[in-house]
């Protein structure tokens, strides 16, 4: 197991007196194990204690080479892998799980007496993997660099007449030339009144002279994810559009400017969200400010009005204001990637946020 993760996750473990978790997430099992495993239906598990007697109950299916940091208890499809485990589990103690553990194997190990009580213990793990260490710190800024090239490359094709779906091919073929192992998420490539739906699905809607257009993309590259947005407009540009598209520029670099040490996350949001407010947009900015993300593109802990925890060093997460007029045909989301600092933070996306306009071929 990595030798500066698991002690952080005992330490956090005592904080809260419990000596005994399980894992099975498997982006949460890949960053303690350096092992990424799908098992589909079948269990796995991490059963983690805080005297150190680690073990991973995997099915047979998926055999690993190299250590591991904890011993491999197998079971094939035949045997009960929830029982295997309540072997090694303390019937007197109470057990963290964690929150993406199918509650047919939980049923089914209360069943068995599997601890003393049961409690959600995910938030541990997060609140670990929310501070990134010096190795995860550089694959972040890897990964936006080169999400940046891709950028770069995507832009001039959004006046070349492709639909939005081609766009996604295009998109997804970039990341694959480039070393990434795919897409941290289904790519949006959004024309127009497209683009005025924050999460809009692809289609085959073609771009015309004076859409927005909506290029919110990531990939994954050994093993994190970057993502970012930028907004650009096909041959011309309206006043109202360009109005919208410097307010959302100014907004998102105030959140940047609040992005720091000791702020809260809601501060960051209100950063931004009070600035499209004043400008009279307030209504159109419909999401929340930001997310957090590296191993996984939204990862625990997301920057919202709700959202009251202290930001620390190491902490990567996405600015992204939008305004979004459907009536209009126009939506303008500019996004990047912080790394907190001790003295602030560092903006992990390099492509201008200047106002483009594409040379359009209709």
């Amino acid at each position: 197991m990595n030798s500066s993760r698991i002690p952080r996750i005992l330490s956090a473990m005592k904080e809260r007196n419990l000596t005994q978790m399980i894992v099975s997430d498997p982006a949460a099992i890949f960053y303690l194990t350096g092992k990424w495993i799908h098992p589909g239906e079948r269990m796995l598990a991490l059963y983690l204690n805080i005297s150190g007697d680690h073990k991973l109950i995997i099915n047979r299916l998926f055999p690993q080479e190299g250590d591991c940091g904890a011993e491999l208890v197998w079971y094939d499809d035949t045997e009960d892998a929830v029982e295997i485990l309540s072997r090694y589990t303390e019937k007197d103690r109470p057990l963290g799980i964690d929150k993406t553990w199918p509650s047919g194997f939980l049923l089914r190990l209360q069943e068995l007496n599997g601890a003393s009580s049961y409690c959600n213990s995910s938030s541990i793990v997060d609140d670990v993997r929310r501070i990134k260490d010096a190795e995860e710190q550089q694959r972040m800024r890897d990964a936006s660099l080169a999400n940046d090239r891709v950028m770069e490359r995507l832009i001039p094709l959004t006046g070349k007449g492709y639909s939005e779906k081609e766009l996604d091919r295009i998109v997804r073929e970039l990341y694959a030339a480039s070393g990434h192992s795919d897409v941290s998420f289904p790519p949006i490539t959004a024309y127009g009144k497209s683009g005025a739906d924050p999460h809009h699905s692809t289609d085959s809607t073609c771009g015309k002279r004076g859409d927005s257009v909506v290029l919110d993309i990531g990939g994954i590259l050994n093993h994190y994810c970057s993502d970012m947005t930028r907004t650009v407009f096909l041959g011309e540009v309206s006043d109202k559009a360009r109005e919208v598209y410097e307010i959302v520029r100014e907004a998102q670099q105030r959140g940047i400017d609040a992005a720091r040490p000791g702020a809260r996350m809601c501060d960051v949001d209100n950063a931004c969200r009070s600035y499209i407010t004043e400008k009279g947009y307030g209504d159109y900015f419909t999401h929340r400010t930001g997310h957090s993300i590296g191993i996984e593109d939204h990862e625990s802990g997301d920057v919202s009005s709700v959202n009251q925890n202290i930001i620390q060093p190491g902490q990567v997460f996405s600015i992204e204001p939008g305004i979004y007029l459907p009536e209009d045909g126009i939506g303008v989301r500019i996004e990047d990637l912080v790394l907190i600092t001790e003295n602030g933070c560092e903006v992990l996306n390099h492509y201008p946020k200047d106002l483009i306009v594409v040379p359009f071929e209709s």
